[in-house]
């Protein structure tokens, strides 16, 4: 018995992973061929997550915790969806909750299992872009902008934090604080929508486009002139 333990606690990295990688591969299959296809339509989103009646908020706060944990799920598709089915308020309000436990989750898997596990399910093109990004300065006001951002790259972030300075309570505040003009953008156009208004949708969506090409082009560069500035005002006080 003791060998065993032993054993399992040598390899306890290999076992959660391959846990984790059945679990999302069996997620995959499923998500793919079974709900990918309602993600085209917000009236059959509505109708499956109300199919489940007043099991509804629950399988929507799952699905929002899903996105996170199995990170391939596109997040802002689900988030515009619970503005559509729930409106702005609460939608913003339970896709929130689903994030944050779905962050707490990752953030926890990464942190007891470490290294040898985060580098074998994420590439080391995402591990060597947030390693630079995260010693530009204060890991704190680093992971607020990171999800601040968009474009950037958030789905592995939760992963990457475990394995950072930063610490768990500071974590989920500062992903949280970044996440929330975003979820609460999104909620709002999947409020508008079919509702008639298409020229506040038309002027939401050139937005959230332009933001998001902002992001994807010069995302780093914006966080390395905020902290640089920062850096430097701190300096000047010293």
């Amino acid at each position: 018995m003791e060998r065993l333990k032993r054993t399992l606690k040598k390899y306890r990295s290999y076992i959660a992973l391959a846990i984790i990688l059945f679990v999302l591969i069996a997620v995959a299959y499923e998500y793919y061929n079974k709900y990918m296809y309602i993600f085209r339509d917000p009236n059959k989103i509505k109708n499956w997550i109300t199919s489940y009646g007043k099991y509804g908020i629950v399988m929507f706060l799952f699905v929002q915790f899903l996105q996170v944990v199995a990170f391939f799920i596109p997040g802002e598709v689900v988030q515009i969806a619970g503005g559509y089915i729930y409106g702005t308020l609460f939608g913003s309000i339970i896709s929130i909750l689903g994030i944050t436990f779905g962050s707490i989750a990752a953030y926890s898997i990464s942190r007891i299992y470490g290294k040898p596990l985060v580098n074998k399910i994420i590439s080391g093109k995402d591990l060597k872009f947030f390693h630079k990004v995260l010693n530009l300065g204060s890991v704190d006001y680093i992971v607020f902008l990171l999800y601040l951002i968009p474009g950037i790259p958030k789905d592995v972030l939760a992963y990457i934090c475990g394995i950072s300075n930063i610490k768990f309570k500071h974590f989920i505040v500062y992903s949280t604080l970044g996440r929330l003009p975003g979820i609460i953008i999104s909620a709002y156009f999947g409020s508008k929508m079919y509702t008639g208004n298409k020229m506040a949708l038309i002027v939401i969506g050139i937005i959230m486009t332009s933001l998001f090409i902002i992001g994807v082009l010069k995302g780093e560069k914006i966080i390395v002139t905020i902290t640089g500035s920062k850096t430097s005002q701190s300096d000047k006080q010293l």
